[in-house]
């Protein structure tokens, strides 16, 4: 499958495209990446060297991939963080002309926007250039718990809730919903969920919380599940494909003892991950 990925580029460690690309890779398909910006590392290091492109820049290099024929059986566009309304308009082009060229194309927008500790960490215009404009382009969006409250206007706090915000966000555009870290009353501390829903099929699966958070982990986690899915996987091998890769791909960096993505080191898991999870249907 030949896929379009917008995103962030590091030099030094693994988020955006730099973290992306290679599991896709692993995993057969053909990316096509395309840089937001190029840092020497992510910014949460606190300092960072390296431009950041431009609206324009990301539509010259799409425009050249196009003239060469690379749009025209590309399956899948992916987005991430965005980091200003050029940027955004400019993916917005992409899946427009991409969706020309082959309107089976599928865009899967992660709606990069913060978590239920910080709240939002981009922008007053990021925010609401990708609630009011670029989610309503989306077929697929992988939110976390806090970004699909945001995104539509609700409190997600328990399954039904969050079932509930769900359905308000396949009102909005997306009819496939991954929100990645479903947290509730019913479940411990030492454990987290995903949800998967497709149109009115939902499942959702639980593993074990890891005491740590790695940069660049929801970025192959939305990788993953939308190549999977739009591969021709079900929703809940898609959903279960991924959370056994993501969840070895954060024991190995846990293990190593290292800050940054053991993303080499565990090539294996996105082929063959060792350890399943069984979804349960909820919808």
């Amino acid at each position: 499958m030949r896929i379009l990925s917008i995103q962030s580029s590091v030099s030094y460690g693994h988020v955006g495209n730099s973290a992306a690309v290679f599991p896709l890779q692993r995993l057969g398909h053909e990316v096509m990446p395309v840089y937001t910006v190029c840092f020497s590392n992510h910014t949460g290091y606190g300092a960072w060297r390296g431009p950041l492109m431009s609206g324009d820049d990301v539509r010259e290099i799409v425009t050249g991939i196009d003239e060469r024929g690379g749009l025209a059986d590309c399956e899948l566009i992916l987005s991430g963080y965005q980091g200003g309304s050029s940027i955004g308009d400019a993916i917005l082009d992409a899946v427009a002309k991409t969706k020309e060229r082959n309107p089976a194309a599928v865009y899967s927008c992660d709606p990069v926007l913060g978590n239920a500790k910080s709240g939002c960490f981009v922008a007053p215009e990021v925010q609401e250039l990708i609630r009011d404009r670029v989610v309503q382009h989306a077929d697929i969006i992988t939110p976390n718990q806090f970004e699909l409250g945001f995104l539509t206007g609700t409190s997600p706090s328990d399954l039904a809730s969050t079932l509930e915000a769900v359905k308000q966000a396949q009102q909005i555009g997306p009819q496939t919903v991954l929100v990645t870290s479903v947290e509730r009353p019913e479940i411990g501390d030492d454990e987290i969920e995903m949800l998967a829903v497709s149109g009115d099929e939902g499942w959702l699966i639980r593993t074990p919380r890891l005491p740590f958070k790695a940069n660049g982990s929801g970025d192959v986690t939305a990788a993953l599940f939308a190549s999977h899915f739009v591969s021709g996987k079900s929703l809940r091998e898609a959903l279960e494909l991924t959370t056994a890769s993501i969840f070895e791909l954060l024991q190995n960096t846990l293990d190593s003892g290292q800050r940054e993505l053991q993303l080499i080191e565990s090539q294996n898991s996105y082929v063959a991950p060792q350890r399943a999870f069984v979804a349960e249907r909820v919808l």
